[in-house]
């Protein structure tokens, strides 16, 4: 079956977080008319909005003394992205060739094609790695404090993680659960100061240190969880209805593989302050890109970034 083709455009943006969507806010005011491939709903490793979709009330974003949930936050942008003719196809992106310009982009059967290309896939979020872990997700098993905080009311859950992340799911928690439970491989968190104190400071908040999670048990749920002390290797149960795991990210970068260079642990390389891959042309943007901030508010400042690089890159083409 041949592929069906599909008006050829100016920019294409592939994905929807903070970072893509800012990119389409510029590139649209720029009269670029932007394509924002955003990903399948139903996926957690390129869903529409990105990582905030999944995540707790963002304080930190600025604008929002009071604060925003973070899939509130994200409407906003893609609001804006629409008012300045962004066109939105909610699918997911299978292939892609960067070898030859125009560059195309395939959504199954349907083909697209570009002057230029801005990737922003985003990150995901690490899974354990356990046997029955998929089984269980959605019931008991989540990585969205925001998503399904309110089913565990009253309920005595672990979070697993030591990072800022891991921090902010537990605290979010004990607005809803009875007891939250801090499970750490080691005995010192990751997480900035101000997250630890707020933590420290929660009577809700308990710490499980120098422990690894290594069973999930239940039969139609989560009912608890296997552990292994990291130092002595004495295994012990606990009783849980609940576990979030917030143990870090990895990069959406599989579609990218041989075509744009990257660094080792997957994320895309880009030229010193600039939005630049190896390929002209194309240009990356956001936690796809950015493994030290990891930010909303960088990854948006990027995409301004990866924006201006490319409106000023297609104007040089002309």
């Amino acid at each position: 079956m041949s592929a069906i083709e599909m008006t050829p455009q100016k920019v294409i943006i592939i994905g929807s977080g903070p970072a893509g969507l800012t990119a389409a806010i510029y590139t649209a005011r720029a009269n670029l008319a932007p394509l924002v491939i955003e990903g399948e709903p139903s996926s957690t490793s390129d869903q529409p909005g990105g990582q905030l979709m999944l995540t707790t009330e963002v304080e930190n974003f600025p604008g929002f003394p009071e604060g925003v949930m973070g899939p509130d936050l994200m409407m906003k942008f893609r609001d804006q992205a629409a008012r300045f003719n962004t066109t939105f196809i909610t699918e997911k992106v299978t292939k892609v060739d960067f070898s030859q310009r125009p560059f195309t982009v395939w959504v199954r059967d349907t083909k697209y094609t570009a002057e230029s290309i801005i990737v922003s896939t985003g990150a995901q979020s690490i899974m354990l790695g356990l046997e029955n872990e998929s089984r269980f997700y959605g019931h008991g098993l989540s990585t969205c404090a925001t998503c399904d905080g309110f089913f565990f009311r009253g309920q005595e859950i672990v979070v697993v993680g030591g990072g800022d992340s891991a921090i902010e799911e537990a605290t979010f928690l004990t607005k809803f659960a009875s007891k939250v439970t801090i499970v750490h491989r080691r005995d010192s968190l990751r997480a900035s100061k101000i997250m630890q104190d707020r933590a420290r400071n929660n009577p809700k908040i308990e710490f499980k240190w120098n422990s690894q999670v290594t069973e999930i048990i239940g039969t139609d749920k989560l009912e608890g969880i296997g552990l292994v002390d990291t130092v002595t290797g004495e295994s012990s149960k606990m009783s849980v209805t609940g576990l979030f795991v917030a143990i870090g990210h990895r990069p959406n970068t599989d579609l990218f593989k041989n075509i744009l260079d990257m660094e080792a642990n997957g994320y895309l390389q880009t030229r010193p302050g600039s939005s630049y891959t190896n390929i002209d042309g194309v240009f990356a943007c956001g936690d796809v890109q950015d493994h030290t901030y990891r930010q909303a508010i960088t990854a948006a400042g990027s995409g301004c970034m990866a924006a201006i690089d490319c409106e000023r890159w297609l104007e040089a083409q002309h």
